[in-house]
């Protein structure tokens, strides 16, 4: 199962996914159920799918590498508690990444110090990083998943951690990125 709405289209402009099969009695239910439900993308939808696809090579090796450079800053940084990155070895899924990716993607999420507070002011101070939920993108996103993504969650066993934030890194200049980052703290 593949989300076409994030890297795959990695313009931010479209919705949809795509099930990939090979077993030929899996693929017949999964064609029978498509074809009742009229469960299928539109033909411009599938275009802009497309079209992502012809880069998506070059997109994920910038997010890739911009992302371990946003890393190398957040991992050193005197007000960040703790970085997820599948990329980091301490990371639960490390070895799972190693196994399954060729690199680690450009999805970081960190904690700060001074709690809630503290992560929406960084939130609100990126300029570079805006404020986003459909992470995936060319372009980065900053949000704070407590407060949107999560919220419903709050109370709840699968609550987030109020000092949580979510990265999207995406394509821009790695150095326009890191300033973006420095100046937020």
């Amino acid at each position: 199962m593949h989300s076409t709405t994030k890297y795959l289209g990695g313009h931010s402009d479209v919705i949809g996914g795509g099930l990939v099969a090979v077993d030929p009695e899996l693929i017949e239910k999964l064609s029978y159920h498509q074809n009742a439900m009229g469960a299928v993308p539109g033909p411009f939808d599938s275009w802009l799918v497309l079209r992502g696809i012809k880069t998506l090579g070059v997109r994920m090796d910038r997010h890739c590498a911009n992302a371990r450079a946003v890393v190398e800053l957040l991992t050193s940084h005197p007000k960040v508690l703790d970085v997820m990155w599948p990329g980091l070895p301490n990371h639960p899924g490390h070895e799972v990444a190693l196994r399954q990716m060729r690199d680690f993607g450009g999805m970081v999420s960190f904690r700060v110090s001074g709690g809630e507070s503290a992560a929406l002011a960084v939130c609100a101070k990126t300029k570079v990083f805006t404020l986003g939920e459909s992470l995936g993108g060319v372009e980065s996103l900053i949000e704070h998943p407590g407060r949107m993504t999560h919220a419903s969650a709050a109370g709840t066993p699968l609550e987030v951690p109020a000092d949580l934030i979510r990265l999207s890194v995406g394509i821009e200049s790695i150095a326009d990125l890191i300033e973006d980052l420095e100046q937020a703290f």
